[in-house]
């Protein structure tokens, strides 16, 4: 009964918004034009914690297209003319009308009328940028949702649990509880749970055979829970420095638990095989939508837990040399 009252509630509340756009004769009106499509479709999609998920679609008709709805906030979205895209051309739907020109075989994405957009745009290939500063950013546009996204999506990793709290007071009042904002909020809500001196959250994922492994199994024992997956090539260039910890010191209460952020099982046996190793894998095959990803605050990869016999975590991210020292240190 409950969940048949909430979900009468949200769509009275849907039908709210919707009818208030109508109302008040707001919204976004997407008018368009695909180079070298005549016809076909073109796909609308909406960012959702590095995923895009389809919320509609549209016919093109001599090149041309056009999208109308409503939307409760300014969000980042991708466009493509493909269904399956998993990298559309992103840009920010807000309620206004813009004319936009999609080019795929550039790979380029045009947006006129939207000062959102315009922001989005003169920030969004700087982000790699040695020189970029989101903290200017915030400055510079506090009551943004495009820095928010830009924290959110892309640049949280860079910053330990502090320095994003420190971040998130930067922002306006007015983004409280704006998607992005809860999406950074969870982000640190998470990232506590998971700091050095914690006992590391429980959790259970099928093997590569599909017999479930819980992390729990392997009390008694030091272990590094290793993040990572086959197509990173982060993660590839540090597993031979795995490897030589895993022999170095497997004999000594030592042992490894990857847990990988694949696709395909194919993709992620071959990985396996290929940089030989040997200890044990498991993963739900979810990418970054991996409940195990989410519980762990994985913003990168390849990221690290380093616990002890207890489940207790030492440290957090230790590659390479560090790693191998840090194993010294505690393996003596």
């Amino acid at each position: 009964m409950k969940r048949l009252v909430n979900l009468m509630l949200g769509g009275a509340l849907a039908m709210s918004l919707m009818t208030s756009c109508s109302e008040e004769k707001k919204g976004y009106k997407l008018e368009g034009e695909v180079v070298g499509v005549q016809e076909g479709m073109v796909y609308l999609k909406k960012s959702v914690e590095k995923n895009f998920v389809l919320v509609d679609s549209a016919q093109i008709t001599d090149g041309a297209f056009k999208f109308e709805g409503c939307v409760d906030e300014p969000m980042a979205y991708g466009i493509s003319t493909q269904k399956d895209a998993r990298r559309p051309q992103v840009f920010f739907l807000d309620n206004e009308s813009v004319t936009l020109k999609l080019n795929e075989d550039e790979n380029k994405l045009e947006v006129v009328g939207s000062p959102i957009n315009d922001l989005y745009k003169q920030n969004a290939s700087k982000l790699r940028n040695k020189d970029f500063s989101i903290d200017s950013l915030i400055m510079a546009h506090p009551a943004s949702a495009v820095p928010a996204y830009f924290l959110a999506n892309n640049l949280s990793y860079q910053f330990d649990l502090n320095q994003l709290k420190e971040i998130r007071g930067k922002f306006d009042a007015s983004l409280d509880g704006t998607a992005y904002i809860k999406q950074l909020e969870g982000i640190i809500a998470r990232l506590e749970k998971v700091q050095v001196g914690a006992i590391a959250p429980d959790f259970t994922l099928p093997d590569t055979e599909g017999n479930p492994v819980s992390l729990s199994s392997f009390r008694g024992k030091y272990v590094l829970v290793d993040f990572w997956a086959a197509w990173c090539p982060d993660c590839r260039k540090e597993n031979p420095n795995i490897v030589k910890a895993w022999n170095q010191y497997k004999d000594k209460n030592f042992t490894v638990l990857g847990v990988s952020l694949d696709r395909t099982k194919e993709a992620w046996l071959a990985a396996i095989e290929k940089d030989n190793l040997t200890w044990t894998h498991v993963s739900d095959l979810k990418d970054w939508n991996s409940d195990v990803a989410v519980l762990y605050a994985i913003r990168w990869v390849p990221t690290s837990f380093l616990l002890n016999p207890e489940g207790e975590i030492l440290a957090v991210g230790l590659e390479g040399e560090d790693l191998l020292n840090k194993l010294a240190e505690v393996l003596k």
